[in-house]
């Protein structure tokens, strides 16, 4: 492939961005049933590791990675899904403990000092440190991080998914997403647990089914997308306002349903959502898509008559349009830079794409099969430490990198020359 080289800035500014380095952590699921899960460790424009979780720990990560999280300063937690493992690692790589009492598990929060995580586990029971529960439909779990011991669970809807913990409470999106397959219907309603005792305080209809996948956050708001149920009702997305359900306002009034998906989804800095909608259908056997910009504050306000564009970032939108099969999309929240995944065929290789914080394209590394959850972990230098290299590494001739080491431009990324900032696409 042909190497394009472009002038993109001038120095002081692409330090002032680059100083901030990136560091993304990448769970890759594998296929489903076949073990193959795997971590891609990303920093400053290159793919240090696709197998990121066994070349530290000289062991398999597990079956179907489902959402990774950062708890604390010290502590990461990653749901393995049909492992039915909730993994701890440092920020490092290094593995610290494992959970094995939360079958099924699917997604992730954190207050800090505990980690919650939801699970389709039904008609199951399960142990903690002193404590035996019993579930006819799906439950949250309370894990001790002190521990590493399940403390608490309690039961809410079937299949439930997104989880976001709100001052002081639970928000779990209950999908009943087996109703294909068992003797239940799809469920409409997020459940409201008291984190502290864990208890449901409230239950709140959205009047919409399959409430499927991550939320993403931005202060009050939740971004909940749902499937619908892949015949006749559409997918849609719900912005719900954890402030109003909290309040104890009714039902409708702590929603507003807008008439896209949001598939993948993600919170800028911005306290918005960007959103890539991928609708599937049964009856044509075809995907449709959408991508939109989300203000949740004047969705709310207007009750969804503002607030949504048909639009991302920069080039985000043609570039995403030209995948095969979008299967993630990420904002670094210290960086403002922009991440998409490409699962390609599903059966192989997939592709991470980045973009700077205006949008504007930088490159794609090949990465591994069905590339989808992100974690930005915090900047390890600071731009003070980045002009020191100016006057040594950028008037000589040479080719550097933006922290002054030499080196050829043979990947794609940002480089020093004379001066100069060019990327290599």
């Amino acid at each position: 492939m042909k190497k394009t080289l472009t002038l993109v800035c001038c120095l002081a500014a692409a330090i002032a961005s680059w100083g901030q380095r990136e560091r993304i952590i990448l769970l890759n699921e594998g296929n489903w049933q076949a073990d193959n899960g795997r971590v891609t460790y990303f920093q400053d424009g290159e793919v240090v590791s696709n197998q990121w979780f066994r070349d530290i720990n000289n062991q398999k990560l597990g079956d179907t990675p489902n959402d990774i999280l950062q708890i604390n300063d010290s502590l990461i937690a990653m749901a393995i899904n049909w492992s039915n493992i909730v993994q701890f690692i440092r920020p490092d790589g290094h593995a610290v403990a494992a959970t094995e009492d939360v079958p099924n598990n699917r997604k992730l929060a954190t207050d800090g000092r505990y980690a919650y995580i939801s699970s389709y586990g039904h008609e199951c029971g399960t142990y903690g440190t002193d404590k035996y529960w019993t579930f006819e439909r799906g439950y949250v779990a309370k894990i001790d991080i002190a521990t590493f011991q399940l403390a608490d669970a309690v039961e809410v809807g079937y299949e439930p998914e997104g989880i976001a913990c709100y001052k002081g409470h639970l928000f779990v999106a209950n999908t009943g997403g087996y109703a294909f397959q068992e003797a239940h219907d799809y469920e409409t309603t997020v459940s409201v647990i008291d984190a502290a005792t864990m208890r449901v305080v409230r239950t709140v209809d959205t009047g919409q089914i399959n409430l499927y996948g991550k939320m993403s956050q931005a202060g009050p708001y939740l971004c909940i997308n749902s499937p619908g149920d892949y015949y006749n009702i559409q997918a849609c997305t719900i912005i719900l306002d954890c402030d109003r359900v909290l309040e104890g306002k009714p039902d409708k009034e702590c929603f507003v349903q807008l008439p896209y998906a949001a598939t993948y989804n993600t919170t800028t800095r911005e306290g918005h959502f960007l959103a890539v909608g991928s609708r599937y259908s049964y009856i044509t056997s075809e995907y449709t898509f959408n991508y939109i910009t989300i203000n949740p504050t004047l969705v709310m306000e207007s009750h969804g008559s503002e607030g949504v564009e048909a639009s991302l970032p920069g080039t985000m939108l043609e570039d995403i349009r030209k995948m095969s099969m979008p299967y993630g999309i990420y904002v670094n929240p210290y960086t403002g830079y922009m991440y998409a995944t490409d699962a390609g065929s599903f059966a192989s290789a997939g592709g991470l794409h980045q973009w700077d914080a205006e949008g504007n394209y930088i490159g794609q590394w090949k990465v591994y099969i069905n590339p989808a959850h992100f974690l930005a972990l915090p900047p390890t230098e600071t731009t003070d430490d980045i002009p020191r290299l100016k006057a040594n590494h950028t008037g000589n001739g040479l080719w550097h990198d933006l922290y002054g080491r030499t080196t050829r431009p043979r990947k794609p990324g940002l480089y020093i020359h004379n001066g100069k900032i060019f990327t290599i696409k």
